[in-house]
């Protein structure tokens, strides 16, 4: 399938849940989705069109937390990158995990770092941070305050 044929298909068949389709370049794609999309849209990317997961990742917005999910078609050299949009108040999100194993240790990371909570991940336990690591403290988020006062935290978390 050619690249104009796959936008084509994508947009015909997500219409109601696409916000935003960004053509970038001819190698690159993103597309906003409505949070509630993800799980469905996600599938026919990997499933239906064969698209290889390669690694999502979150970052604190301001106003809201926002998750990029890259996908590649390798045939056509084409990103697809799908993006949400998730309020601060409500951090939640269908895993993808039961999906494509691979979304597991991303999702358990964003979890931990960004405090979203993805709903059907078999096993949302630390990854990362060390167990002493209060609950309901995210390093990632923008109005982190370090908690430990006598932490040297130079080198990362």
């Amino acid at each position: 399938m050619r690249r104009e044929e796959v936008l084509k298909n994508i947009k015909g068949k997500f219409k109601g849940d696409i916000i935003e389709l960004f053509d970038k370049s001819s190698k690159r794609v993103y597309i906003e989705i409505k949070p509630q999309s993800l799980v469905k849209v996600a599938t026919y990317i990997f499933k239906d069109l064969k698209a290889r997961f390669n690694i999502a990742s979150g970052m604190d917005a301001r106003l809201h937390i926002e998750i990029l999910y890259h996908f590649t078609i390798e045939p056509i050299n084409l990103l697809i990158s799908l993006r949400v949009k998730l309020p601060k108040d409500k951090l939640e999100i269908d895993s993808l995990a039961p999906v494509f194993e691979a979304a597991n240790w991303i999702e358990r990371e964003m979890h931990e770092l960004l405090g979203i909570n993805f709903k059907g991940h078999p096993n949302l336990k630390k990854l990362l941070l060390p167990d002493e690591w209060p609950e309901g403290v995210y390093p990632l988020r923008a109005e982190y305050k370090e908690w430990d006062k006598n932490a040297i935290r130079d080198r990362g978390l």
